[in-house]
């Protein structure tokens, strides 16, 4: 029978241009033999459905419904494409939790630590084999002591916002003169930083995702940019960025870097399908994680997408597996 699935795209956050176009790619890849798809879009103003033939219809969220033509659409589950604020962060998996109705996600729990990437880098870095960078976290308002910082950190550093996603308000600060004007820039994102050392080496991306009850690791993909680091634009305008997947590496890199994206898998408890960005430092030697994505990007220029084709996986047949192992 039919599973009827809500996919939810927008949010809240600057992100919601990524979500409607990773939404987009998904119901373009969802069977329509086996679902019955909803798109709906979350934005400040509220929750809507909006079909082709009449205007847009709110949802009631004491149950998570719709009353189309005088007659109440229930859903068995949801496809949750919002990357950020709420999507990503927990809110949305606490709302369907208490709902019981399940999701394609991570849980609550383990979206909101994942957002925050210096609690993240605390849970994993015992991960044999795995690295993390040096770094210090501070908190808008609170006491750091900059001249500290700058003596505990080698130069250059990342400033980064500690919950944000696709490399919004982050800088590479090479001069310590220029700290002040990336925190201040951090700080227009976020309430709290991270500021993080500079790790030289080859920076990949990877896919990890439940199928068939069984952890799998998707080929992973090498990128390479000319712009200082991989920020906004060398994510999302194309030529700006080049990606190479599967990334060149050899088997037996390929075989460890398999472990360790398994283990964080594990160690943060996750569903679904994530996406771990790391370094290899040298000649493919230390792993140093940089952060994982709950909700990773599924647009036509996307990883997830670029990964499963490489992997020998047509995307509506990964969409199928990845509803019937999150929501049944």
């Amino acid at each position: 029978m039919k599973k009827t699935i809500a996919l939810l795209t927008g949010g809240t956050t600057g992100e919601w241009v990524i979500s409607v176009k990773s939404a987009a790619t998904i119901a373009h890849n969802l069977d329509p033999d086996k679902f019955d798809v909803y798109k709906i879009m979350l934005t400040q103003q509220g929750w809507f459905y909006e079909p082709a033939d009449s205007l847009k219809i709110e949802v009631d969220r004491n149950d998570f419904s719709l009353t189309l033509k005088g007659r109440k659409v229930t859903f068995d589950g949801v496809f949750i494409a919002i990357h950020g604020s709420p999507g990503e962060d927990g809110k949305l998996q606490g709302y369907f939790d208490m709902l019981a109705l399940p999701y394609t996600t991570c849980d609550a729990l383990t979206s909101a630590i994942t957002m925050n990437k210096g609690y993240t880098k605390a849970i994993v870095q015992d991960i044999p084999q795995l690295h993390v960078a040096k770094s210090a976290q501070i908190f808008k308002g609170g006491g750091y002591d900059l001249s500290q910082i700058k003596q505990d950190l080698r130069l250059p550093y990342f400033v980064k916002p500690n919950n944000g996603g696709s490399s919004i308000g982050m800088s590479k600060v090479k001069n310590q003169y220029d700290l002040q004007s990336a925190l201040d820039k951090a700080f227009k994102e976020d309430a709290q930083l991270l500021i993080e050392e500079f790790i030289e080496g080859r920076e990949f991306t990877v896919g990890v995702v439940k199928l068939d009850g069984k952890v799998t690791v998707l080929p992973a993909t090498e990128v390479e940019t000319a712009k200082e680091f991989f920020d906004f634009e060398a994510k999302y305008t194309p030529g700006v960025a080049t990606e190479t997947t599967p990334a060149p590496m050899r088997p037996e890199t390929r075989k460890r870097v398999e472990e360790i994206a398994t283990a964080v898998y594990n160690k943060l408890n996750c569903r679904g399908v994530v996406r771990i960005d790391f370094i290899l430092t040298g000649d493919e030697g230390d792993f140093y994680f940089i952060e994982i994505n709950t909700i990773p990007g599924q647009t036509g220029t996307s990883f997830i997408p670029q990964q499963v084709a490489a992997f020998g996986m047509k995307l509506n047949d990964f969409y199928t597996k990845l509803i019937k192992e999150t929501i049944g």
